[in-house]
This record gives structure tokens, C-alpha cells and sequence, in this order.
């Protein structure tokens, strides 16, 4: 099929006959720009996805730059010389010089390239993909899973890992996109400050931080590669936050909540290739197919519905039936889509740890395996197990019942958010041995945020393990990402560890001495652990789709 034009967001069409307050007139001369944030697509559907990117004036003050018209082309091949789209876009101050478009009439399952121009200055060519339809038959999908990106605490090398990858259909990027602190605040790396220079509370601050890690050349592969479903968690605003406030906000100093969030929510749309959803602005939970090998459901366990997380885990108000997590209308989307879904698989993409944790019992073992500090140790595992869905059991307990009551199975969650590695089988009651698992859950290392301590976390790992048997798989220090290989037989995690987030020389290498191999097969959500790795579908995706790489930094 042909694309004569692509439905825009953020600007008028090529052919609009409405004028544009400030822009540049027929004859009068493109200022000069820069493409330093590079190029992004994501919210890849059968028809469509969003492409994104930032143009940067160079030639006079942002404040003085007016309305630019910016180009996009998409085509079939990375020459972009099989044309199937073009459109004009305008890049102005009221979205911070970004532009999105979410390209339409796009045939299903297919490789796309794209680039932005304005005048004859471009920017990098970009490789995008949309989605098979969930009448097409789909026997293999791989995608890799990363959270918790700390610019301030190391160089991103596992970006870098995952932008080198042959055959991925996306990336899953499970929240802590940027950090809000200031220098020296959480985290040190020599040359890695955040900007601006103190923590951001604001609307232009948080702009600019989103800047600052799109100059990160490793982030930028990993968007001009492939398209990318995001999420947010804490801190893209405010550590621990909730609907009402957060731990990292003081109202007194730092203004109303309410505002604040609202700031960070607007440069978090301006500055990600994600999909508003038509008449709820704000919404992050939505949800994906991938043929009729997956469904994929997208939450927001952070500001839409989320009571303020309580201090101990002692306190019995965590049972309390009117405690939220996520929202009433969040819960039955998803309780109705679990329910309706006919697709071999059912993915669960959220943020805060789902498996219950046996605190008590966890502090008794870790002394037994000699964890020197306990208060530290149960410091760390305190202030997890309240945010997470522990300190939110009814809501917890609501999922689980549609899955055992409705007999849904093959139903994986997919977590962020604590920097280690996690692989959980999911019980209604995890002190139940003989119980058959719901479902299972696959925690993603960070990609630098720290976890537990050298020295701390070996025996850790070993206490939570003992402790809680339903967590099969546990690493408490290394930063990754999860290599996730689909077919209709099983659902397989690969955990891949780079070696240094401090070296240059190791950007993007693996530690291969730590990669594990967890999964589940169809019809039983037991993990199965050591498995063979999988393989890359090399020909098909590499030879016929080749990757783009001119360009980056």
C-alpha cells in the first residue's frame, strides 16, 4: 500500500491552510538546527507508530527561535529511497522544540526506516517496526526489558549492550527513564553531573534532564534501533511517589504536588515516542498485541491510583480492602483484558516487585548466612517491600483471583524499579508449597542504579532465596537487562550482565560468566532454570532489516 501523508501530533499537516503564529514565512530562510537528541519511534501498533525527535536552533536563542517546520520521510529501506510517507511537522517552545508524529496507514509486521529534515539539515535515519495484527499467526518474538537508568551513577553501557543486539522486535522500558536529584545527591560519575545543577522540580528543569540523557550516545542507539514501549516510575518526578505527594517532595519548599507532577508528566509526552490516549491525558496503562502470540498490558502503579505507601510492614492497614495500588477503572481494564484475551500469552509490563516477600523470615536467615549488617539489611528491604505490591495486598490479591477463578493461564509480569534480578514464581499463598503458580514474574537488573553492596548481596541473595521458595532465581548487584525470547511453547529470560559501568574500554561488553536462563513453559508457570540460550533470527531481522548506525553522539 502507499502512505501519502501521516497523521501528526504536535503540528499541522503538509497540506493545512491554517496559518501558524510565529512561523517562518514562504522565502524567509530555515534557521540552522541540530539533531543532537537523536531519533526515537514507539507504541508500535499494526498500522502505526509514533517517531519522535528534537530539533535543536543552533544559529539563535531557543526563546527567539519561532515555529520551524520540520519534515519527516518513512520508507522501506535505509537509503529512504522506497518512500511510503512524508509529512510537515512544527517544532516550537510550547513542546520544547520536539516533534511527534504517530505515522499511520503502515502495513502490519513490517521494518520501517525514517528521518527528519529541516531544510537540507537531517537528522540520523531511524529503524522502526510495527507490530503483526492479532489475526496473524506468529511463532517467535524477542524483545529485551531494562529500568532504572541513573545518568549521574555510570556510563550506560547497557544500553550500549542492548543496541548491539541482532534480532529484537522492541524494547520494554520499565521506568526511572532520568532521575530528578541533584549533583552529588544520588550518585558521582566524573563527567555525568545532572543538569541543571539541582534537583528538578519544575517544567523546564525536568526538560532539561530529559535532554541531558538524550545526548547519551548509548540511549540514542537504542532508540534509532528499535521501537520502544515505556512506562514510568518514581523517579521520571519524585522518589516514591504516589497520587498525593511523594518522599522526595516537600509542599513547604517545593510547591504543590499536583503541580509538579503535572510538569513532569507534560516533559515526559513531550520528550518520549509515546501515545496519548485520546480524551485522558496522562494515561500510561494501555496495552499491546503482538499477533496472537501476545498481549501485553502496559500499568501505572505509581500516579494514577496509588495510596501514599505506609511506613512498616507490621501495620495491618496493607490488608486493608480499600487500599489501592492501581485505580478501580486501572484494575478492571486489565482484569477485563486478561479475562477477553485470546492470545497464547498474557505479558504484564509494571514497575514495583508483584511476589510477595517474607520479611520476617528473611531477616532470620540472613543472619544464620552471616550478613554482618542487619539493620542495613533490613533498612534496604524495609523501604522496597512498602513500595511494592506487598505494602498493597488486596489489590494483589484481586489480580490473582481473576487468574486462578477465570483458569487464565501463561501469564508472565515483567518488573523494574529495585536494580537487581529477580525470577518468582507467583502463589495466592506463597506458604503453600504444594500450590500450582498463577502466574511468573521476571525482575530486570538496572542499567547503572545500585543494588545491594559487594559482600552484602551474595549472602542476601542466598537468605531471601532460602526464606522465600517461590523466588527461584535472585542476583542482588549487577547491572543488565532481560534478553525475552517468545514462542508458543515457552516464554524464556535471558539475564545478561555487562562487565563495567565505569570502564570505556568495556562499554557494551557482557560478563558471560553471569548470564542465567530462566523460563516458562505453556500451560505451567513453574521456572525452568538453564536452559540453552536462545538464538537470533539473524537473516531475517539483521539481513533483511539491517540495522542503522551512522550518525549516533
Amino acid at each position: 500500500m502507499s502512505l501519502t501523508s501521516l497523521a501528526g501530533c504536535g503540528g499541522e499537516s503538509a497540506g493545512s491552510n491554517q496559518a501558524t503564529a510565529g512561523a517562518i514565512g514562504p522565502g524567509e530562510p530555515l534557521p540552522k538546527v541540530a539533531f543532537r537528541h537523536g531519533v526515537a519511534s514507539g507504541d508500535p501498533l499494526g498500522d502505526r507508530v509514533v517517531l519522535w525527535t528534537r530539533v535543536s536552533p543552533v544559529d539563535v536563542l531557543e526563546r527567539n527561535a519561532g515555529v520551524i517546520p520540520v519534515s519527516v520521510v518513512i520508507a522501506t529501506d535505509p537509503g529512504l529511497t522506497q518512500v511510503v510517507g512524508r509529512q510537515v511537522l512544527h517544532a516550537s517552545r510550547t513542546t520544547d522544540f520536539c516533534v511527534k508524529v504517530d505515522a499511520q496507514g503502515l502495513q502490519a509486521n513490517r521494518w520501517y526506516y525514517y528521518q527528519f529534515a529541516v531544510a537540507d539539515q537531517t537528522s540520523p535515519v531511524g529503524r522502526t517496526r510495527t507490530f503483526p495484527t492479532r489475526e496473524q499467526t506468529v511463532e517467535r518474538a524477542r524483545f529485551a526489558v531494562v529500568s532504572c537508568s541513573n545518568y549521574a551513577y555510570g556510563l550506560f553501557s547497557v544500553y550500549k549492550a542492548v543496541s548491539a543486539q541482532a534480532d529484537l522486535d522492541f524494547v520494554l522500558h520499565l521506568g526511572d527513564y532520568i532521575y530528578e536529584y541533584g549533583p552529588g545527591e544520588y550518585g558521582d560519575f566524573p563527567g555525568r553531573d545532572p543538569v541543571p545543577a539541582h534537583e528538578i522540580t519544575e517544567l523546564d528543569h525536568y526538560r532539561q534532564r530529559h535532554a541531558q540523557y538524550k545526548t547519551d550516545p548509548n540511549l540514542q542507539a537504542v532508540h534509532q534501533q528499535f521501537p520502544m514501549i515505556c512506562v514510568w516510575d518514581d523517579h521520571e518526578s519524585a522518589n516514591d511517589s504516589h497520587v498525593s505527594g511523594a518522599e522526595n517532595h516537600d509542599e513547604a519548599t517545593e510547591g504543590a504536588w499536583r503541580d509538579r507532577k503535572s510538569e513532569a508528566i507534560q516533559a515526559y509526552f513531550e520528550w518520549l515516542p509515546i501515545r496519548a490516549v485520546d480524551g485522558e491525558p496522562g494515561r500510561i496503562w494501555r496495552d499491546f498485541n503482538f499477533g496472537g502470540l501476545i498481549d501485553l498490558f502496559m500499568l501505572d502503579t505509581r500516579l494514577e491510583g496509588r495510596d501514599e505507601q505506609l511506613a512498616s510492614s507490621a501495620d495491618p492497614a496493607r490488608f486493608d480492602s480499600e487500599r489501592r495500588l492501581i485505580s478501580d477503572d486501572q484494575m478492571q481494564w486489565l482484569q477485563t483484558g486478561l479475562e477477553q484475551s485470546r492470545a497464547t500469552w498474557r505479558f504484564i509490563g509494571q514497575q514495583v516487585m508483584f511476589a510477595e516477600l517474607n520479611l520476617a523470615r528473611t531477616l532470620d536467615l540472613a543472619e544464620a548466612a552471616g550478613v554482618v549488617d542487619l539493620n542495613g539489611f533490613n533498612g534496604q528491604l524495609l523501604a522496597l517491600n512498602m513500595d511494592q505490591w506487598d505494602g498493597y495486598v488486596r489489590d494483589r490479591e484481586s489480580i490473582l483471583a481473576t487468574l486462578r477463578d477465570q483458569g487464565i493461564d501463561n501469564t508472565v509480569i515483567f518488573t523494574g524499579d529495585i536494580h537487581t534480578s529477580w525470577a518468582n514464581e507467583i502463589q495466592f499463598d506463597p506458604g503453600n508449597l504444594a500450590e500450582t503458580p498463577l502466574a511468573a514474574e521476571f525482575v530486570t537488573p538496572s542499567v547503572t542504579s545500585p543494588g545491594f553492596p559487594e559482600g552484602l548481596a551474595e549472602p542476601a541473595a542466598v537468605a531471601v532465596r532460602l526464606a522465600n521458595p517461590h523466588m527461584k532465581y535472585v542476583e542482588l548487584k549487577s547491572p543488565g537487562f532481560i534478553l525475552v525470547d517468545v514462542t508458543p511453547e515457552r516464554t524464556q529470560s535471558e539475564f545478561y550482565y555487562v562487565r563495567s559501568i565505569t570502564s570505556e574500554d568495556d562499554l557494551g561488553q557482557l560478563d558471560g560468566t553471569k548470564t542465567k536462563v530462566v523460563g516458562v513453559r505453556a500451560g505451567d508457570a513453574r521456572i525452568v532454570e538453564d536452559e540453552p540460550v536462545s538464538q537470533p533470527r539473524a537473516v531475517r531481522t539483521a539481513l533483511f532489516h539491517p540495522p542503522v548506525r551512522e550518525r549516533i553522539g
